[in-house]
């Protein structure tokens, strides 16, 4: 036991749970914690932000990446409010995070003092758990309960802190009971339930697999069961990563940031064999399927399709089971044609990024990053049409890992996603990827890149405009109105700012930054880097509904949409077309 201020007691529960920094910025309501971060800032590290919000953000990606909770906090009133985004981004995305809230003094709360607001109805949507402390004592063993409910729960939780309390000693004493942050207990997988599965397989004769974020760490299971059974493979879009990308029976995602033979393959495909997600958007596919369900979830087995054939139990031991199976399918037709289908989209995107001729495309840009990317790079997204193109053509076959907001969606999030990669895995290359209309809302926070000497490569694909926006737009028949934005050069900025910045226009100028940019990283650069790619306003092929098909679609329908994403049949044939060739 020993005697210590009560935010430094706050501080060493946090160590006990292997959190090593924590965002925010610093105020009068919450000073006492943050002197608490200061007395044990060897041990733990505070990394003052700009703005709450990215704080926030930043603790979200920093949970995602590591699976270790992310820690943000924020003063009374505004600075609790700001971090609300962020907090929501967590929420929706069912990722442990903790916030630490000032508070008012005890001896004015309840006075209407300045910024004082009952705080505990603002974060009971937001937070699983939200409690404010009522005595010095208890903060140690509340922080403790936040953080274990976190994890539970896979949520946000809240501990709100008036500021005369943290500042008070008291005698602590590390709690005894483990600090236990993994899943001790997995659902097992009945061997008759993986024999049903595999002999439905075997009866389909279009199956294929969809795997979700449930499947994580389960990438070589994954791969043996889509090799045994012939399984064309898809991922929805916040699991990319969890089966190689340049593997030949990988498909990609479905869906607005997806790819056109994600969309024709699970069109065409008479079984799907959903592994470890809850896919929102299956309730729009074809009826004419047979649905297998396998998830860890009670509530989420028929949520969103009425399944044929449901599995109670943990992904990977599913696979690692499945895989097992004394069986080898033969390639089909539909598996050939599948793997086609990739072959030809790969090479139109590849196409695409290699011309320049009526300016940068954004895909030029995501090829480079391609190239330059190495095999455990880490990738922080931001939302919008950065996101299609990125998830169409990043690296996911080695080690690489990304952070994006697929649920809550929030514009913003690529910078402080790559900032808290940077500081969660400082040996890796790190990446945030970003439209200008994301990057404006939280550049400022590139000077706590710059003051903590990140050095993120921060890409920036100015197209001048709110892309994904527009193309709802062009949907809805409505004028482009509101989605324009007044560009700058934003390497100059960066430069301003104390990091290093590039402004390119054409691939000749893109590979040039990119050659500098790999002569810094080998020189032990130390500076944030800020690449400004000024990219063609191109609306990107929209794959959540792919008219091409001659055998469904009317031929004007067709022509239509080929001549609006200059789609030529001879390079991105229809599926059907193929699989009547192979």
């Amino acid at each position: 036991m020993a005697t210590m201020m009560a935010g430094q007691a706050l501080a060493k529960v946090l160590e006990k749970w292997d959190v090593d920094h924590v965002y925010g910025i610093t105020a009068d309501s919450i000073n006492n914690t943050v002197d608490g971060l200061y007395q044990e800032r060897d041990q733990i590290k505070y990394i003052q932000v700009r703005h709450e919000e990215i704080g926030a953000l930043a603790a979200a990606a920093d949970a995602k990446l590591t699976g270790t909770i992310g820690v943000a906090f924020g003063s009374a009133g505004p600075g609790s409010v700001h971090m609300l985004n962020g907090l929501y981004e967590a929420k929706m995305d069912h990722t442990p995070v903790l916030a630490l809230v000032g508070q008012s003094a005890t001896g004015v709360m309840n006075t209407n003092f300045f910024q004082e607001m009952n705080q505990d109805p603002i974060f009971a949507d937001v937070a699983e758990f939200h409690k404010q402390v009522v005595n010095a004592d208890q903060i140690p063993k509340v922080v403790d309960e936040a953080i274990r409910s976190a994890y539970a729960t896979k949520s946000v939780s809240v501990v709100i802190l008036p500021d005369d309390l943290s500042g008070q000693e008291i005698d602590y004493h590390e709690l005894k009971t483990a600090a236990l942050n993994k899943q001790t207990t997995k659902l097992p997988v009945d061997a008759a339930d993986v024999k049903q599965v595999a002999a439905a397989i075997k009866q389909a004769k279009r199956p294929i697999m969809w795997l979700g974020q449930g499947a994580y760490g389960a990438k070589k299971a994954a791969v043996a069961v889509s090799e045994k059974f012939g399984l064309p493979v898809l991922t929805t879009a916040p699991a990319a990563n969890i089966f190689p990308s340049d593997h030949a029976n990988y498909m990609g995602a479905r869906g607005r940031l997806g790819t056109k033979p994600a969309f024709e393959v699970s069109q065409a495909s008479d079984l799907i064999l959903f592994v470890g997600t809850n896919y929102p958007f299956a309730r729009f596919m074809p009826a004419d399927k047979t649905i297998i369900q396998v998830n860890n979830n009670l509530a989420d087995l028929g949520k969103q399709y009425d399944a044929d054939i449901t599995v109670l139990g943990d992904a990977a031991q599913f696979l690692t089971g499945l895989a097992q199976t004394d069986y080898q399918a033969q390639p089909t037709a539909f598996l050939k044609a599948a793997q086609k289908d990739r072959t030809l989209w790969m090479q139109w995107l590849e196409k695409l990024a290699a011309d320049d001729q009526n300016g940068l495309r954004a895909e030029g840009v995501i090829q480079a990053i391609k190239e330059n990317a190495t095999d455990n790079a880490i990738f922080g997204l931001d939302v919008g049409n950065n996101t299609e193109w990125s998830l169409r053509q990043l690296p996911f076959n080695k080690e690489q890992k990304y952070a994006m907001s697929p649920w809550y969606g929030t514009m913003g999030f690529g910078l402080p996603a790559g900032l808290a990669g940077k500081l969660s895995f400082p040996d890796r290359q790190v990446w945030s990827i970003s439209g200008d209309g994301g990057y404006a809302m939280v550049m400022p926070d590139l000077l706590t890149e710059v003051k903590y000497n990140l050095p993120v490569i921060n890409v920036v694909l100015e197209n001048k405009s709110f892309g994904y926006i527009g193309h709802e737009k062009i949907q809805a028949n409505q004028a482009p109105y509101g989605i324009d934005l007044v560009g700058a050069d934003w390497g100059k900025v960066a430069q301003d700012m104390g990091a290093i910045g590039f402004t390119v226009t054409n691939l000749a100028e893109l590979k040039d930054a990119m050659n500098q940019i790999n002569d810094l990283q080998k020189n032990g650069n130390q500076l944030p880097i800020v690449l400004d790619a000024k990219i063609q306003n191109i609306d990107p092929l929209d794959t959540s509904f792919i008219p091409v098909d001659p055998e469904t679609f009317a031929a004007d329908t067709i022509a239509n949409y080929r001549k609006t994403y200059d789609l030529p049949a001879e390079e991105q044939p229809a599926f059907s077309d193929i699989l009547k060739n192979i």
